[in-house]
């Protein structure tokens, strides 16, 4: 498996990618090809409230429509419900199914009885625990165990409580789930405090103290755009876990990198999601999910655009329109294997 250092190897093109987004032309062929094989069938597509996702779904939405297939808008729902409505049938796909971090909720939807999951859409999906590297440096703090020393914990103290407070994920995702187990398992509860709520509230504010000179203590993935504004290495540094821990369907993983570091999380693929009965019956859009791939880095690219104030759905549009235009053959290939797949018998 990658690596999460040569995951984050990707940011290093951010700068670049960004620009060549921000300067093509916002216009994207929207009217479908010959042969439609969606034609008249409805595509109901979720995300989660996380609005750094709706750039690979409205990807997705964007080839499905060229394939003639009636798109709704996307609705926003939690991973595990997200899950439980595309094994009931209730809506389409998901764009962004993290795996293993979202097995338990696969799992609990039917999994491959009643989900269609094939292919990798993004790949080196890194994820842990980071802290400034001021206070690493200073402390000597490279392990997460470390915490469980009221002196150390109390270094990321923001509230005045004494204990440690690490930003944390939202309830509801998989990484929550992760945290929690991790908590108890390190047996952090009694120094570090798991602080929730919408995560993009709270890494705001987590950036906001490292800028001014305060410790920070967070959990982040890639691709998401807190690397290019805390960058590993430079203003941050990854911390290791004395041990592989993780809980339900991922108990006994070792998460353990080809590096020989730790740092709790293994690389997640990303995967599109879709109900199995009605991928078996649109063999076009099973095809398209199957073969689109997204690079990590250029999600990073457009996700940091977003936290730079181009967040608004026509920018978010203009960003998948840049992104098909300066990929057009490798789009179009994708709509030509996708309508192949509709002629076999």
């Amino acid at each position: 498996m990658t690596s999460i250092t040569h995951a984050t190897r990707t940011l290093t093109a951010v700068a670049a990618s960004a620009l060549a987004l921000t300067c093509l032309s916002a216009q994207a062929n929207e009217t479908p090809g010959e042969g439609a094989p969606g034609k008249g069938v409805k595509v109901y597509p979720l995300k989660s409230s996380l609005a750094e996702e709706t750039f690979q779904t409205q990807l997705v939405v964007k080839a499905l429509e060229q394939l003639g297939y009636d798109v709704q808008p996307i609705q926003e729902v939690e991973y595990p419900t997200a899950h439980l409505a595309l094994g009931n049938g209730d809506a389409t796909f998901m764009a962004t199914h993290w795996n293993p971090l979202h097995a338990d909720y696969y799992k609990n939807a039917g999994g491959d009885a009643k989900l269609y999951r094939k292919g990798v859409y993004s790949d080196n999906a890194a994820q842990g625990y980071l802290i400034d590297k001021k206070t690493a440096d200073a402390h000597k703090i490279t392990n997460i165990s470390q915490l469980t020393d009221p002196k150390i914990a109390k270094l990321f103290d923001a509230d005045g409580d004494g204990k440690a407070d690490l930003t944390g994920c939202n309830p509801g995702w998989g990484c929550e789930a992760m945290i929690e187990h991790h908590m108890d398992a390190y047996k952090l509860r009694g120094t570090v405090t798991h602080q929730q709520g919408t995560y993009s509230a709270l890494i705001a504010d987590t950036i906001s103290r490292f800028k001014s000179g305060k410790p920070v203590l967070y959990y982040t993935w890639t691709p998401y755009w807190v690397s290019n504004e805390l960058q590993p290495g430079k203003d941050v540094v990854w911390l290791e876990v004395p041990f592989s821990s993780a809980p339900g369907e991922q108990k006994g993983t070792d998460t353990k990198l080809p590096n020989g570091k730790n740092y709790g999380f293994v690389v997640n693929k990303q995967h599109i999601v879709a109900n199995k009965a009605w991928a078996e019956k649109n063999p076009a859009a099973a095809k398209l999910f199957e073969i689109m791939q997204l690079p990590v880095g250029d999600i990073n690219a457009q996700n940091h655009m977003m936290s730079q104030g181009q967040g608004k759905s026509a920018d978010i549009d203009r960003h998948v329109n840049g992104w098909i235009k300066a990929h057009q053959k490798t789009f179009d290939g994708w709509l030509t294997q996708a309508k192949a797949a509709a002629t076999k018998d």
